[in-house]
């Protein structure tokens, strides 16, 4: 394991760093993200690379980094990843999709309440020496609606909490999702829009999701709604929403995510959205608490990890899902190829002719992709393993074990 190198960006919690040490892997840590030409001169024989959401794996990094087996994506999204290339050069992708949910649903939670209760321009009258105590525009959430688009690990939790402290909760959602508890599916994002008072975004950064609310939706919106996005900021056209606030028929506004953010803490930072007393602006912190990020660093260099170690790509976003233990009788050869009939066959004849037994053997597909792991009773020689590279269908060939 000493011959594993990982590189890890933009101040991955330092339990993945510990964890990956541990086994024995070269470790090293970056606190900022990488431009294009940066990354692909860091990745020199990198193994393992560990991302947040500012550093892009384009096609032009894939293309350059032989080494490189697997990318974790210390966060929800993939949208950084070019994962398409990815699959191309056999590098598994790993990310966390539930790691740092309730710290975003308790963020949008807070957010609910502080509008309602207009806390941010109390808060800003006090700081400048005024007492504004008064009820006027101050409301209770318990009894409001809330529509939720994009009802995934996020929406659904939001969904319960939401519930939870008296709300009404309607959804839309791409994908037939089963409705929790009382909550209200409709039929289409314009029928929930014209359904509820609070409208909170969760979906994901797919270009089909690029400017999903835009002027047309705010209009479609009741007077005072109060809107939250908390997911992807290329799915507000924010001079579209700054216009609505402005009018009042938006009331109030929740925003954590732009269309262009800033690389590095303390970077300098624009939006459409600056100076409005009706705006809560957050910098992308939706899951950074200590607890989800915490999680996120295990969870993900775990799966760095087991794959590394045993070619196990459970929960790989891009590659065909194989489930193996840790115990090698001997040799364990991961064998990417091309999905077509007669790998399978091809590469059996190969173990054979070298006179080797399978103790066990999986595979998977998934696409154009398969995925065969093979445990060997002993060593395969290196003319086998020339073999297998030889073919015409292979991607990546590795072995683990002795």
């Amino acid at each position: 394991m000493t011959r594993v190198r990982a590189l890890l960006l933009e101040n991955i919690h330092h339990d993945a760093a510990n964890l990956l040490e541990q086994r024995g892997y070269q470790v090293e840590t970056r606190k900022g993200a990488l431009d294009e030409d940066e990354l692909i001169e860091a990745l020199d024989g990198v193994d393992l690379l560990g991302i947040r959401s500012k550093t892009n794996v384009t096609a032009k990094v894939l293309a350059n980094a032989a080494h490189l087996a697997a990318v974790g994506a210390f966060s929800v999204g993939t949208n950084q990843i070019d994962l398409d290339s990815a699959t191309e050069h056999g590098t598994a992708v790993f990310n966390a999709p539930y790691s740092n949910t309730r710290s975003v649903v308790e963020l949008v939670i807070g957010q609910i309440i502080a509008m309602a209760r207009r806390i941010p321009e109390r808060n800003e009258a006090l700081h400048a020496g005024t007492w504004l105590k008064s009820a006027t525009g101050s409301h209770e959430v318990r009894g409001r609606t809330l529509g939720i688009v994009g009802y995934g690990n996020i929406g659904t939790q939001l969904s319960v909490l939401a519930e939870a402290i008296g709300m009404r909760v309607f959804f839309y959602d791409i994908v037939d999702r089963l409705a929790l508890g009382n909550a209200q599916r409709c039929n289409s994002l314009e029928e929930l829009l014209e359904k509820v008072e609070t409208v909170s975004l969760h979906v994901d950064g797919r270009p089909a999701n690029t400017n999903l609310i835009g002027a047309e939706q705010f209009a479609r919106m009741r007077p005072r709604t109060l809107f939250l996005n908390l997911c992807r900021g290329n799915v507000v056209d924010h001079e579209a929403l700054r216009d609505a606030l402005l009018s009042g028929h938006i009331a109030g506004a929740a925003i954590d995510v732009f269309p262009e953010e800033p690389k590095a803490s303390g970077d300098s930072f624009e939006s459409y959205l600056q100076g409005l007393d009706n705006v809560i602006l957050t910098p992308h912190i939706g899951g950074s608490t200590e607890e989800a990020q915490q999680d996120i660093g295990h969870f993900v260099a775990g799966k760095l990890r087991d794959y590394a170690e045993t070619g196990s790509t459970i929960m790989s976003v891009n590659l065909p899902e194989v489930g193996v233990g840790a115990d090698l009788p001997g040799c364990r050869v991961l064998h990417l190829h091309r999905n077509v009939p007669g790998v399978l066959a091809t590469t059996n004849q190969v173990f054979g002719d070298a006179g080797v037994n399978i103790d066990r053997q999986q595979l998977a597909t998934r696409g154009e992709l398969g995925y065969v792991v093979t445990d060997l009773a002993g060593d395969l020689p290196q003319s086998a393993l020339d073999a297998l590279l030889a073919l015409p269908e292979t991607v990546r060939l590795t072995t683990v074990g002795r």
